[in-house]
C-alpha cells in the first residue's frame, strides 16, 4: 500500500460485496477490492483502504457481487464444441473408436478455428479464464486464443497413426516443435508436448515427446489411466500398469499431466504423488462415458497436485466449470458416504491454485496476490438463488453456475462486461460452428 498521501494511480478498480483471494492464507475480504495496473493486480483488501489509496481510470463497484480469480480448465478439447452431442451414451473405447476418430480424419483447420472461438466463448461466459487444449491444428487453437485474449496452455495430439493435419507420425513432433518456437515468447499461449495415451502412442513415440518436452522445458500432457480397459491392456502388453509404465520410460516427473487418472492404484497414487506429477480430475466426463471415479481424495491426501478439466463438449456436453466444481464435490461424497470430504473450499482452490500448480502457471495466476496477473472473474450475486451469502465458498460451488458471471479480465483486459463479450462476435462463431455441423454429421468437412 502506498505511504503518500497522493492515491497511487492504477487503471482499474474493481469493488465487490465480497473478495474471494484464494492466496496463502485464503484471505476472504467482505466489502473488497482489487486495484489493477496494466496486467498486473497492484492490491486486494478492503475497499475503504484501496479508495482511499488509489485513484483509478475506470471504477466498477459491484456491491452485491462476488470477486474471485479466473477459473482454470486443465483440460479440454476446445475444438469439440463441433462434436456436442454426436455420439452420447456410449463407453469411451466405442465412442473413440467407432465416432469420435472417424470423424476426425477428416476434419479441417478452419472447423478447428470456429469450434475454438466458440468454446471461447462459452468459457469466458462462464468464468474461465485459463484453458488447458490438446487438439489437432492446435496453431488455430492458439491463434483463437490468442485473437480473443484468453490464456492458453495448448498442444498437437500426438499419436502412431497419420493426423488430418500434419500426416504421418513422425511429422508430428516437427509439428509440435514448431509450435514451441512460434509462440515461445507469448504473454497469454504457451506450447506443451501432447502425446494422446499409452494404447495411442507407442514407447518410442513418448519417449520422444518426453525428450522434446525436457529440451524445451515444457510440460508432456497424456490420457493416463482412464479406464480399467485402458489398465489391463497396458497390463497385458507392457507387463506394468500405465503408470508404472511411463515410470519405465523415464517419464514420471514434475513435468508430467495425467488427464483423468481414474484407475490409479495404491501404488499409482504414489507414484504419482512422490513424482510430482500433475492429475487433472474430469468428473463429468468421467461420468457420461462410465469410466469410473478418480481418487481425487487419496490424491489430496498424499499431497499430490490435482486440478479440474471439463474434457471436450463431445463427452460433458460442456465447459462450465461451476457445473464441474458442483459435481465434483457432491460425487466424492458419495463415494465415500461422507459429506466432508471435498468440500467447498477445497474445490474451489481445485478450479484456480490447483489448476496453475498442474499448468506451472502458480507464479502468474491461481489466487488475487499483488504482482499476480489480473485474471479476475466478478459473479453477480444480486439473484434469488444466491441469496442470503452465509458461505462464499459454498455459494460458489453450490449455488452459482456459468451463467452468473458478470464480467471477467484477462491479463488486465476486459473480455466481458456486463455478460457481454468484448474481445469477438459470439454470433458469427456460432454461425459458423453450425454450418460445419451439418457436414461433421456425416463425418465430412467442407
Amino acid at each position: 500500500m502506498p505511504n503518500s498521501v497522493q492515491p497511487e494511480q492504477v487503471d482499474i478498480l474493481l469493488k465487490a460485496g465480497t473478495v474471494i483471494t484464494m492466496n496463502p492464507g485464503r484471505e476472504v475480504f467482505p466489502d473488497g477490492a482489487v486495484a489493477v495496473r496494466g496486467d498486473t493486480i497492484v492490491a486486494v483488501g478492503p475497499r475503504s483502504v484501496l479508495q482511499s489509496g488509489y485513484q483509478a481510470r475506470e471504477i466498477l463497484d459491484y456491491p452485491h457481487d462476488i470477486i474471485l480469480p479466473g477459473l482454470i480448465n486443465a483440460h479440454t478439447h476446445a475444438a469439440m464444441t463441433c462434436f456436442r452431442g454426436l455420439a452420447d451414451d456410449l463407453p469411451l473405447e466405442l465412442w473413440l473408436q467407432e465416432h469420435i476418430f472417424p470423424a476426425e480424419r477428416l476434419i479441417c483447420r478452419d472447423l478447428v478455428y470456429w469450434g475454438t472461438r466458440l468454446a471461447i466463448a462459452e468459457m469466458i461466459l462462464s468464468g474461465t479464464t485459463t484453458f488447458c487444449d490438446m487438439y489437432l491444428f492446435e496453431d488455430a487453437v492458439a491463434q483463437a486464443a490468442r485473437e480473443i485474449g484468453i490464456r492458453a496452455v495448448v498442444g498437437e495430439v500426438l499419436y502412431d497413426f497419420p493426423s488430418p493435419n500434419y500426416g504421418e507420425a513422425a511429422k508430428g513432433l516437427e509439428f509440435t516443435e514448431m509450435l514451441l518456437q512460434t509462440w515461445r515468447n507469448d504473454p497469454l499461449v504457451q506450447i506443451a508436448v501432447k502425446p494422446h495415451a499409452i494404447y495411442t502412442c507407442s514407447p518410442d513415440l513418448l519417449q520422444r515427446c518426453g525428450e522434446l518436452a525436457q529440451r524445451h522445458h515444457a510440460l508432456l500432457s497424456i490420457h493416463l489411466a482412464e479406464t480399467q480397459q485402458e489398465v489391463a491392456s497396458c497390463q497385458a502388453r507392457y507387463g506394468a500398469t500405465p503408470v508404472e509404465h511411463l515410470l519405465n520410460l523415464g517419464l514420471l516427473n514434475h513435468r508430467l499431466v495425467a488427464h483423468h487418472g481414474v484407475m490409479l492404484n495404491p501404488r499409482d497414487r504414489e507414484l504419482v504423488a512422490t513424482h510430482g506429477v500433475g492429475v487433472v480430475h474430469c468428473p463429468e466426463s468421467n461420468m457420461k462415458l462410465a469410466s469410473g471415479v478418480a481418487p481425487v481424495v487419496e490424491l489430496l491426501k498424499l499431497n499430490a497436485t490435482v486440478a479440474l478439466g471439463t474434457d471436450g463438449c463431445a463427452s460433458n456436453n460442456n465447459l462450465d466449470m461451476f457445473q464441474e466444481m458442483d459435481t465434483a464435490a457432491k460425487l466424492h461424497k458419495v463415494m465415500h458416504s461422507d459429506p466432508t470430504v471435498l468440500p467447498a473450499d477445497t474445490v474451489l482452490e481445485l478450479a484456480t491454485r490447483g489448476g496453475a500448480r498442474v499448468l506451472h502457471l502458480q507464479d502468474q495466476v491461481g489466487s488475487l496476490e499483488p504482482g499476480k496477473q489480473a485474471d479476475i472473474v466478478v459473479i453477480n450475486g444480486d439473484q434469488p438463488h444466491l441469496v442470503p451469502l452465509y458461505n462464499p465458498y459454498s455459494q460458489l460451488v453450490y449455488a452459482a453456475n456459468g451463467s452468473d458471471v458478470r464480467t471477467v479480465l484477462i491479463a488486465g483486459q476486459m473480455v466481458l462486461k456486463d455478460r457481454q463479450l468484448l474481445t469477438m462476435d459470439v454470433a458469427e462463431a456460432m454461425a459458423r460452428v453450425v454450418e460445419y455441423a451439418r457436414s461433421v454429421g456425416r463425418y465430412a468437412c467442407k
